[in-house]
């Protein structure tokens, strides 16, 4: 089982001391988030709790994932980075691969690019992007940023994006991709690609989505072998939860270890603490 630290509503100059103590510790990634503004009125309801009511307060801090990342990888050296979730449909596709394969090329193939297809439409207008059929639009940037990463010439003609012959540099390590989501949409998206990335969700709530992943991979003549699935889980906290969730077949988990231990008011030295405790209290070294 891997283990992700997760940067969500993290103070921006935290990272880069979380970062290198999680690769100091032995955890095996970092999990970053994205979002680029916070509307403070939404007719958009948040999907990802019963009420609507979004996980964060007003100024909470979201910066950019390609440039964190970016600046991390150069004070670490075996940590991963993947994003929970990038949405590409968001952005148009050149300057959104140009960024990604900036940050994978600094990171020298330890960046895993997590992607999803968004839920606040208010967020797409603001940034000048369609919403209706983002599903399909994301579906094609990925296959052309895959082209865009490649070394030499490349061309792309597709529904949505027409590309002359062009070349983009520097070319970047291969980028695996992680499709997240918890509908049947954003399984099948995730059984086409190299893993899926979970929610906030229980370990039975997980295994039920791994087991349809097998079944949508199997379809396609694919095993579960090299695929990746990485959820943080509301209910595992002990070496058995942890191993009942690996034998399920979830390959790694996001969290926050200082959130067991001092809460989300935890200081830079506590959150650092809460991360050594975690590793020792799970036998993880």
């Amino acid at each position: 089982m891997k283990f992700y630290v997760s940067t969500a509503f993290l103070d921006t100059r935290e990272a880069i001391d979380i970062a290198k103590a999680a690769d100091d510790l032995g955890y095996d990634g970092m999990a970053v988030p994205d979002h680029v503004i916070n509307l403070e009125t939404l007719a958009t309801p948040y999907p990802y709790t019963k009420d609507g009511k979004r996980r964060w307060e007003p100024f909470t801090d979201w910066p950019d994932p390609w440039v964190l990342i970016g600046a991390v990888a150069l004070v670490t050296s075996r940590l991963k980075f993947v994003t929970t979730v990038y949405i590409p449909g968001m952005r148009e596709p050149y300057s959104a691969a140009k960024s990604i394969g900036t940050a994978a090329y600094l990171a020298q193939g330890r960046l895993e690019l997590g992607i999803g297809v968004g839920w606040c439409e208010e967020e797409f207008t603001l940034m000048g992007q369609r919403f209706d059929r983002r599903g399909k639009r994301t579906d094609e940037m990925l296959e052309l940023m895959k082209k865009l990463w490649q070394p030499g010439w490349t061309e792309f003609d597709g529904e949505f994006y027409h590309t002359p012959r062009l070349e983009m540099q520097p070319t970047p390590p291969p980028i695996p991709i992680y499709a997240g989501g918890l509908s049947e949409v954003a399984l099948k998206r995730a059984s086409r690609h190299d893993g899926w990335i979970g929610d906030l969700i229980s370990t039975d709530q997980a295994l039920i989505r791994v087991e349809r992943l097998r079944e949508l991979r199997a379809e396609k003549g694919l095993t579960m072998d090299g695929f990746t699935v990485l959820t943080p889980l509301t209910d595992a906290f002990t070496p058995e939860h942890f191993e009942r969730a690996e034998a399920g077949g979830i390959t790694g988990i996001i969290t926050m270890p200082w959130m067991f231990y001092t809460g989300p008011d935890a200081s830079l030295a506590e959150k650092v603490d809460g991360m050594k405790r975690y590793r020792r209290d799970l036998a993880l070294d």
